[in-house]
């Protein structure tokens, strides 16, 4: 079986190419050969060692379609025109050509929002009679005020394992911020001079290198770690005592690796996972002396709710597709 993964793959972004990591070898556990859609397809390919197709050129989507019985739109944020209308269009219009060639479409693991009034019924239009699988459950309000139903599975990422033999030191912090949440970044570098001067080591991880880096330089850390690769950002995290995480991933990750961890949501998506997991979230324009207490004392997230949410992000490919 063929399966076509439709996200934002290819981009450099170490949180979703984490979830094309974690849907790949999660398909072949059932016999499946994924085909991703990248904008970079021939190192998506070498990466993960499977089919890979040009998400925006047309014959090669269509190509992609045709060779596949299931189409998964997912995992990720990508039902949303927060950021723009035209991103919205695409993952729709890859949604509503999947459904015209009979192929079984699956909204899978995804946050859905934010959405404008317009944005909304586009997606309910284009949902009709399509199964939904979405990683948190504000995502389930969002969708059932549109009129659609939706099952709770999980991000995909959780799935994926460190490194065996790896040593973790309590003392270690994690910093991933975004070089777009500014209001954030001033604030961390507060948290960031508080926690040295509590002698802990902190790291600031990168994890969209073009779009972060910068942002992460200027938070006064002791080092900062750039990387595209899912596995490296992974095993630095499990590392760690505690991670502190703008992007959503690194919290994701943080859970992934049983390390106790407090989101900034810039959106709604970090708040509704934080939310899910029991584990504290902040305004963009934080408190830094709350926050810094979060990180002394590790504080601990739910870890049965968190284990609940690996399992059903498990049992969500068998119920994508149809098995």
């Amino acid at each position: 079986m063929k399966v076509t993964v439709s996200g934002y793959y290819g981009f450099g972004n170490t949180g979703d190419e984490a979830i094309a990591l974690a849907i790949t070898r999660e398909l072949r556990k059932y016999g499946a050969q994924p085909l991703l859609l990248s904008n970079t397809p021939e190192e998506t390919a070498r990466t993960y060692d499977c089919d890979s197709e040009a998400r925006m050129h047309p014959a090669a989507l269509l190509g992609a379609l045709l060779r596949s019985q299931v189409v998964l739109s997912g995992g990720g944020g990508l039902l949303q025109d927060k950021t723009s209308a035209r991103n919205l269009t695409y993952y729709l219009g890859v949604i509503r050509l999947a459904k015209l060639l009979r192929r079984r479409v699956v909204v899978f693991n995804q946050s859905i929002g934010p959405l404008t009034p317009e944005g909304g019924r586009r997606v309910a239009r284009a949902l009709r009679g399509v199964p939904v699988i979405v990683r948190d459950r504000g995502s389930l309000d969002t969708l059932e005020n549109l009129g659609i139903h939706a099952e709770l599975g999980g991000d995909p990422a959780l799935l994926l394992a460190p490194t065996p033999g790896l040593t973790r030191d309590p003392r270690r912090v994690i910093i991933a911020p975004r070089g777009d949440v500014t209001d954030a970044t001033d604030a961390l570098k507060d948290v960031v001079r508080r926690l040295r001067a509590e002698e802990r080591h902190v790291t600031a991880l990168s994890f969209m290198p073009d779009h972060d880096d910068q942002a992460a330089h200027s938070l006064g850390a002791d080092e900062v770690l750039s990387t595209r690769d899912p596995q490296v950002a992974l095993d630095a995290i499990a590392q760690s005592g505690y991670v502190i995480g703008v992007r959503l991933h690194a919290v994701i990750l943080a859970a992934a690796s049983s390390t106790p961890f407090s989101g900034v949501a810039y959106d709604p998506k970090v708040q509704g996972f934080c939310d899910d997991a029991g584990a504290p979230a902040h305004p963009t324009r934080l408190d830094a002396a709350q926050l810094t207490d979060e990180v002394l004392t590790r504080r601990l997230p739910d870890w049965t709710a968190i284990e609940d949410m690996r399992l059903r992000a498990a049992q969500s490919f068998s119920r994508a597709l149809n098995r």
